[in-house]
């Protein structure tokens, strides 16, 4: 897959605490504009806590974080939001809100930051859940009608509706059946093409890694302890890297590549 070769997300000497507990030190990570990169680590390793910093929705400690160009890190709200209208973020459990139909979750984001129509909104919400892979009736279903894997689609099609540069995953296939999962990668996969952002996401899925990802980094102790394509981390002969790639599920996964 070819990429361009600048960076679209810039993150250096990034420190996070909670408490007396260090979740990052001094971290340092470029993402090139294009790039599928995957966010790896052990429980407490702090995966989801990197990504939220990268999305302005949380702030580190100590250190910046540049996304688009512009340093985001102490961003007033105003600025913050008009970064956020190139950014797409799905969450981990969808978090679309139980209240409203699809179409109007995935809507929320066009009223929030544009000034269209009513009407022009839904056409718009209604060509998103097309693009991942629901039916427009399915549009006007509540989320509590919805099975998990249509609850990720629903969320992506929210998370794509502004159209962003860059796109943030949170175990994009968490709590989905093996078919569901794999269906998600693909459609991971096909947005890439139809739409082409850039990619971050968090995943523990070693399926998903091999799939989806251009660049994987491993977080651990802190600090980033590997960094580079999935075929380079299966290879590697670092403890750290062996221990978390190279187990039965690694393998296996790496099998049916």
């Amino acid at each position: 897959m070819s990429m361009a070769t600048d960076s679209i997300i810039t993150v250096r000497n990034l420190t996070m605490r909670f408490g007396d507990k260090l979740v990052h030190e001094d971290l340092n990570l470029e993402i090139r504009r294009g790039e599928v990169l995957a966010i790896v680590g052990g429980s407490g390793s702090g995966k989801t806590t990197l990504l939220r910093q990268m999305a302005l929705l949380q702030q580190p400690s100590a250190g910046v974080v540049e996304i688009l160009g512009r340093e985001i890190t102490y961003l007033a709200s105003t600025q913050a939001m008009q970064v956020r209208q190139h950014v797409g973020v799905l969450f981990q459990n969808g978090a679309l809100f139980g209240g409203l139909s699809v179409l109007e979750n995935v809507g929320v984001p066009l009223r929030e930051h544009t000034d269209l129509s009513d009407s022009l909104i839904d056409e718009i919400s209604a060509l998103k859940i097309s693009l991942v892979g629901l039916k427009a009736e399915d549009g006007y279903l509540y989320p509590n009608q919805l099975s998990g894997g249509m609850r990720k689609r629903a969320a992506l099609a929210r998370a794509i509706a502004l159209d962003p540069e860059v796109l943030f995953l949170d175990e994009p296939t968490s709590g989905l059946d093996p078919v569901s999962a794999d269906a998600f990668d693909e459609l991971v996969l096909d947005l890439k093409k139809a739409l082409d952002p850039t990619v971050v996401l968090v995943s523990h899925d070693i399926d998903t890694l091999w799939r989806v990802a251009d660049r994987v980094v491993l977080l651990g102790e802190g600090r980033i302890v590997a960094d580079g394509s999935m075929p380079q981390l299966a290879s590697s002969d670092d403890p750290l890297v062996v221990r978390f790639f190279q187990g039965p599920r690694g393998r296996a996964a790496q099998a049916a590549q």
